[in-house]
């Protein structure tokens, strides 16, 4: 005789880590108020299924309006690092919308998750500087940051992080650093830059490369880089494989030269051949960078002298019909003007 049997398997479209969403307009406030539920595993199913359900951005603005970014707060300091993991994922999730970055300026967030940056778990550190990186792509976010003192705490993290982390680090530095370079200067991160431009990854260097270039924009800046002797670990990111290194190497180069004390330890590394052969890199951004460092060197005159051997190869690039670039035209030309300038 037949007999029915019940399987101890759940469905299959059932997901035991989540937890199950209510319908319609309920779907947010239940996620919410579990976030703040006493039992461990509720909340790791509320986080779960707000990961997913927050990839849709009409749910992000319903999130906010019950106050999610106030309750994920609250779990940033939880005890359970799948928590805390989660956590900082969802608030990744947030920060790549407008209204998401407004909501962490308003909760006053940016304090409460730069204290992860010492978490003891790796993915919850890489997501709090993903969230963080996202958020300083932004004025407000950036301004916060300055204003919390937290670039010389990333500075340090340069030393001591993964390399996947330092470059997301990097990019915070470089957005912070377009308001306020004193504080990084302050906290070494000239140092910290020059070293990184022998890091192995090409990412990294390059990354390392504009930073300085950032914090070359103030006086101060470039005279560090003078005496950190930045300068000759950039010229030597002249002759690199990769196209970015070549374009933000170049550019600093450009940025320090501005100064006196600039152009001389420039000439004293040699930075003439080089940026000579980049003037016919494939990338733009390589020629204008490589033209403006010509450009700067070329107004002292012991540069002014070696560099009429090699005004008719930077002339070339005025010409329309052998340079499609605009700004790498108008460039050259002004070049062409400084070098064959006479007295």
């Amino acid at each position: 005789m037949a007999t029915s049997r019940i399987s101890a398997r759940l469905p299959p479209n059932i997901d035991p880590t989540k937890a199950p969403l209510a319908y319609g307009d309920r779907a947010l406030p239940k996620l919410n108020s579990e976030l703040n539920d006493p039992e461990l595993i509720t909340r790791q199913r509320a986080l779960m299924a707000l990961c997913d359900y927050l990839h849709d951005p009409e749910h992000i603005v319903e999130a906010l309006k019950v106050g999610v970014v106030s309750s994920l707060k609250t779990l940033l300091t939880d005890s359970d690092g799948t928590v805390r993991n989660k956590t900082t994922e969802v608030l990744y999730i947030i920060s790549g919308h407008n209204s998401g970055r407004d909501a962490f300026i308003d909760e006053s967030i940016i304090i409460p998750l730069s204290r992860l940056f010492d978490d003891d778990v790796y993915i919850v550190r890489k997501n709090t500087h993903m969230a963080i990186e996202m958020l300083c792509e932004f004025y407000p976010g950036a301004e916060g940051m300055v204003e919390a003192s937290l670039i010389p705490i990333l500075v340090d993290k340069l030393k001591i992080e993964v390399d996947d982390i330092k470059e997301y680090i990097l990019d915070t530095l470089h957005f912070c650093m377009r308001l306020e370079q004193i504080q990084a200067l302050i906290a070494g991160g000239m140092e910290v830059f020059t070293e990184l431009l022998k890091h192995q990854s090409p990412v990294i260097r390059a990354k390392a490369a504009r930073d300085i270039m950032d914090l070359s924009v103030p006086l101060d800046g470039k005279n560090k880089a003078c005496e950190c002797n930045s300068l000759v670990d950039l010229v030597k990111l002249l002759k690199d494989s990769d196209t970015d290194v070549r374009a933000k190497a170049s550019g600093a180069i450009a940025t320090i030269t501005i100064t006196t004390k600039g152009k001389y330890s420039a000439l004293k590394a040699d930075a003439i051949p080089p940026l000579v052969s980049l003037v016919g890199d494939p990338s733009s951004e390589v020629r204008l960078n490589t033209i403006k460092a010509i450009t700067t060197l070329s107004e002292a005159p012991q540069a002014r002298k070696e560099l009429l051997k090699y005004v008719d190869r930077i002339e070339i690039k005025t010409n329309k019909d052998l340079e499609p670039t605009e700004a790498v035209r108008k460039a050259a030309e002004i070049a062409v003007k400084v070098i064959t300038w006479k007295p």
